[in-house]
């Protein structure tokens, strides 16, 4: 089988490196000329673990390719996956610029019967606009061919992603015809040899699904956060609720860890996109309003700890551990640090950070703001503070003795709840954490 898939960011790189990789003949596709560029040297331009092996044997196999031109490839591919970026508007509103101009590349080039199917996270209807587009550039060509649109929406983790793409936990699929069922039935054959389950529905379901989806994980997280505040008011430890609560086969222990505020390419985009969809239909979604209000405080809480330690903060210095939004990943969209690192950085104190892999990230978001330590100990030297911010594996068993000793003060500010506070206040240190 071949296919095409357009856009070689997360999404569309971990996927086609991934359908590649159970046989079938995948074309990449990016009108970033640079990008190609780099796929083709062998360069892979997101960090994502086993991503660069995934690609590398692929290629050498012949099963993965890469280019900019999408018309050149249209005659060779049944399928055209669409995983371009839908980056929000100033609204809130997801922006679809790239994902109908994928659609009109279709229309104006196509010879023959093509499904386009759309990976990118769309708000409901999108296959509407995607479908009359097409028609559209179809009618201006005269031409009478037939296609179908369908949507895949991708359920990938960042750090676990071909992990997730390999052994899903559903692939849920939208389709309007027999044919277009039929065909990715075909691509997703291979999952079901290990009985994954393939969830077909309409189209419009499959759309929300993606959105429901993400939006009950962000309310987890938030109602968590709120709780875990509660708890630093009353004198309760959150740890122990989180188990109680999770120890009901109801509600689980999923995604109840609090912290100091989700971030990433999905969650904060997805809540605020699922938001104004309601809106444009004259329908507030009063819940997940509230979870994008609770989100952004709580990314503003390590800094208040900091404050509720030094109230004056100027000529302070502050390290921080971990700048990518979760562990696994150089992705820095919505992390918690950017704005932990601004609300320091406006009261005067001087910011010194470290990140096993963003650090490239963090000089081309943030520049010269703040200064970059070569390793986690030389950001903790001579500060007043150190903020946990990221989990790392390489955080959870530092050596107590040498951060005391480099330290000015050792005050510790666990923004992820991964340590043990008997253990760190046996070291010596102030410790202050989430809801603990």
């Amino acid at each position: 089988m071949n296919i095409a898939v357009v856009g070689t960011g997360y999404v569309g790189l971990v996927s086609g490196a991934c359908f590649a990789e159970m046989g079938v003949n995948v074309t990449c596709v990016d009108v970033d000329r640079n990008k190609i560029g780099r796929l083709l040297a062998g360069e892979i331009p997101i960090y994502e673990p086993g991503l660069d092996e995934l690609v590398e044997r692929n290629r050498k196999d012949g099963r993965l390719h890469f280019t900019t031109d999408l018309a050149e490839c249209l005659s060779d591919v049944e399928i055209v996956f669409s995983a371009v970026g839908t980056p929000p508007d100033e609204d809130g509103s997801a922006d679809l610029s790239y994902v109908l101009e994928v659609a009109r590349t279709v229309g104006r080039n196509m010879d023959r019967y093509v499904l386009l199917v759309t990976k990118s996270t769309v708000p409901v209807g999108t296959s509407l606009k995607v479908k009359a587009v097409i028609e559209e550039e179809l009618s201006r060509r005269g031409a009478d061919i037939p296609f179908d649109v369908a949507s895949n929406p991708e359920f990938l983790k960042e750090g676990a992603a071909i992990k997730d793409f390999m052994s899903p936990d559903r692939v849920v699929v939208g389709v309007e015809s027999r044919r277009a069922r039929e065909l990715m039935t075909r691509l997703y054959r291979p999952f079901l040899l290990n009985n994954f389950r393939v969830i077909f529905m309409d189209i419009a379901s499959a759309e929300m699904t993606k959105y429901a989806a993400n939006a009950m994980l962000a309310t987890r997280i938030s109602f968590m956060n709120d709780i875990a505040n509660l708890c630093d008011l009353v004198g309760a430890d959150v740890d122990m609720v989180r188990k109680g609560i999770g120890a009901d086969a109801r509600i689980g222990t999923k995604f109840l860890y609090p912290g100091c505020g989700y971030g990433g390419s999905c969650f904060p985009k997805d809540v605020k996109a699922l938001a104004r969809t309601a809106a444009d239909h004259g329908y507030a979604m009063q819940v997940i309003e509230a979870v994008d209000r609770v989100n952004d405080r709580q990314k503003h809480i390590l800094a208040e700890k900091v404050k509720s330690v030094y109230p004056d903060l100027s000529g302070k210095k502050v390290a921080i551990w971990g700048l990518s939004f979760k562990p696994d990943t150089d992705d820095m969209r919505e992390a918690a640090s950017c704005v932990i690192i601004d609300d320091l950085l406006e009261s005067g104190v001087r910011v010194k950070v470290f990140d096993p892999v963003a650090m490239d990230e963090c000089r081309r978001r943030i520049g010269d703001r703040v200064e970059y330590a070569h390793d986690m100990y030389d950001a903790a030297d001579d500060a007043d503070a150190l903020l946990l911010v990221t989990e790392w594996k390489q955080f959870r068993l530092p050596s107590w003795a040498v951060l005391r000793k480099v330290m000015r003060s050792p005050v510790l500010i666990d923004g992820r709840n991964i340590y043990v506070r008997a253990e760190v206040e046996a070291e010596g240190f102030r410790y202050l954490s989430i809801g603990r």
